[in-house]
């Protein structure tokens, strides 16, 4: 029974090593998603060809992260007789005692807000994202039917005349 015990305290300090890393990565992704939409609204695409670089050449390290947070909760499934997305940090606060609940507890108290954030942040740069391109769609449609529709100007006295001959671009070079 003690050697189990044992058994399971490592590998909860090896999940909990993951898991500061976890901190780390999702630190990182608030910083991105910072500089992503600061280099959106400022317009600045040397930058964000710079950023994007940088967090693709990071996706890569990402998923090996992954599986190894992964493989430790199924490692830890089997020791304890449940399923993989049984073993959660309540469910291993549960099953500890001492120092090591202890140490469960404050990973799960640091992760929680981390993560609430970082979903708040990702959706806000989603919605960013997603409104340039509305921008950009309604932009470029009113120029491009504007050639073709003709354009509705105002004179003095308030009434509209209609140029029908003119393009708002000139596409011959």
């Amino acid at each position: 029974m003690k050697a189990m015990a044992l058994v399971i305290e490592d590998k909860v300090d090896e999940l909990l090593a993951v898991l500061g890393e976890d901190i780390e990565r999702i630190q990182r992704s608030l910083s991105h998603l910072n500089e992503l939409r600061s280099h959106v609204i400022k317009r600045d695409d040397a930058a964000l060809g710079k950023l994007l670089e940088t967090i693709q050449t990071s996706s890569d390290d990402y998923r090996s992260h992954e599986l190894k947070r992964q493989k430790i909760r199924e490692e830890l499934a089997n020791i304890l007789n449940c399923s993989s997305p049984q073993v959660t940090l309540s469910s291993l606060g549960a099953a500890l005692s001492g120092e090591k609940k202890a140490q469960v507890a404050r990973m799960k108290a640091r992760l929680g807000p981390l993560v609430k954030e970082l979903r708040k942040e990702h959706l806000s740069t989603a919605l960013l994202l997603s409104e340039c391109a509305r921008f950009n769609r309604l932009l470029l449609k009113s120029i491009f039917d504007l050639g073709r529709t003709g354009t509705v100007t105002y004179n003095s006295n308030g009434a509209t005349r209609q140029q029908a001959d003119t393009a708002f671009i000139n596409l011959k070079l």
